[in-house]
């Protein structure tokens, strides 16, 4: 197998961990700086050109994508994708955990525990949005931080207010979010690949820090993961679609509550921490999905004319509810059901003879207009209005007021 690890860093411990367990299993690796492709598009044959030579053939490619390099490195990555060589993390996965603010709406539309949380950019929204998430004290984030920099704790609504007019004085996007006191300077960083987490520690502040990052003098220890957190991590990076990520979690009274998702996670902190090769798993994991490779689905899927992949929702009162799925015979409609979400749990593959509930929501491919055929008529009138003459107003017509103005 022939891997390529992107990255800037190339002395980082990181980089140089991935990269001695990879020799030490027989791989074929190298280390190229993200910056120094070039990025070609033809018809039907993208290619990419490393220090201005034609990329050889590689077998597999672990991203290790900075956050300043953010937009040049996830095209760099779907470009490898387009050439149908395997990503360890895909360019949307990344996009997806890079933007704190866009991570944490995905993550709470799927169930998934988070601190309260708001964004704002009209100043008179801010003290409505603190009294929202509870009040003072407040957490202060800037969305795209990393390693515990642009992480604030405002103890007052003062405070609070001061530091986000500061902060959007100077063009920063903020997000108000709960301080959950009981977890205070302390979290979990779990390192997940592929379908379980492979290592965990517990960081813990030193002195008035509230910050636990290791960056930031805090101090770690290893811990066994319950497996509410466990699960918790694994989905949440499945979620954002990533197969190798630190997700960072807080200890509240409720449970797990996930502060963010790394898809570049450093791994001297847990590695010194729990003295587990979490390098080795990782490589080890790529090497296997070279033989066997995930396929974005939606991608694969959609690419048929009339053919998809959407969701229907059973809704409270629908004729289907109460009924098998083979009931509802779906097969005759030229549909397949890929995973049924009921609340928090996604169930693949669903047998024949599970019966509908009010909420269900059933992921389905086959023919768009089979799957509009099962929306309520009066969703799908929303869905599908009609196009109507464009009508004569002032605005549309400004002869008729004689004006013309202009936005």
């Amino acid at each position: 197998m022939k891997l390529a690890i992107l990255s800037r860093s190339l002395k980082s411990y990181s980089t140089r961990r991935l990269k001695e367990a990879a020799l030490d299993r027989g791989i074929n690796v190298k280390v190229l700086d993200t910056l120094k492709f070039a990025i070609d598009l033809k018809r039907g044959d993208p290619d990419l050109y490393f220090r201005g030579r034609q990329l050889s053939d590689y077998d597999a490619v672990l991203p290790r994508i900075g956050a300043s390099i953010t937009y040049y490195g996830t095209a760099v990555v779907r470009q490898f994708q387009e050439m149908d060589v395997f990503c360890a993390n895909t360019a949307h996965g990344i996009a997806n955990s890079r933007d704190k603010l866009r991570s944490l709406q995905i993550l709470a539309r799927h169930h998934i525990g988070i601190p309260e949380t708001t964004f704002v950019r009209d100043k008179r929204d801010v003290l409505p949005a603190i009294e929202r998430v509870g009040g003072a004290p407040v957490i202060i984030k800037l969305i795209e931080g990393t390693q515990g920099i642009g992480v604030l704790l405002a103890d007052t609504v003062k405070a609070a207010e001061s530091i986000i007019e500061l902060l959007q004085s100077q063009k920063q996007n903020v997000l108000i979010q709960k301080f959950v006191a009981e977890s205070r300077g302390r979290d979990i960083r779990a390192l997940v690949v592929g379908d379980r987490v492979v290592a965990a520690m517990r960081r813990v502040a030193q002195g008035q820090e509230f910050r636990s990052n290791v960056h930031r003098g805090g101090i770690a220890e290893p811990i066994d993961l319950p497996e509410e957190y466990a699960e918790a991590a694994i989905r949440s990076a499945q979620i954002l679609g990533l197969r190798v990520a630190g997700v960072d979690m807080l200890e509240s009274a409720t449970g797990p509550q996930i502060m963010e998702v790394n898809s570049s996670p450093g791994l001297e902190g847990i590695e010194s921490c729990t003295q587990l090769d979490v390098a080795g798993a990782i490589i080890d994991y790529i090497a296997a999905q070279v033989e066997f490779p995930e396929i974005d689905i939606r991608q694969r899927l959609t690419v048929s004319k009339g053919y998809g992949v959407s969701e229907i929702l059973v809704p409270d009162g629908s004729e289907f509810v109460g009924k098998t799925i083979s009931d509802v015979d779906l097969s005759s409609k030229d549909l397949n059901v890929l995973t049924l979400n009921r609340g928090s749990k996604v169930i693949p593959n669903p047998r024949a003879d599970r019966i509908l509930e009010p909420g269900d929501k059933l992921l389905c491919f086959g023919k768009l207009e089979s799957m509009r055929g099962m929306v309520p008529a009066r969703a799908q009138r929303r869905r599908r209005p009609k196009v109507m003459d464009l009508p004569d107003t002032a605005v549309t017509n400004p002869d008729s007021d004689g004006h013309n103005g202009h936005d």
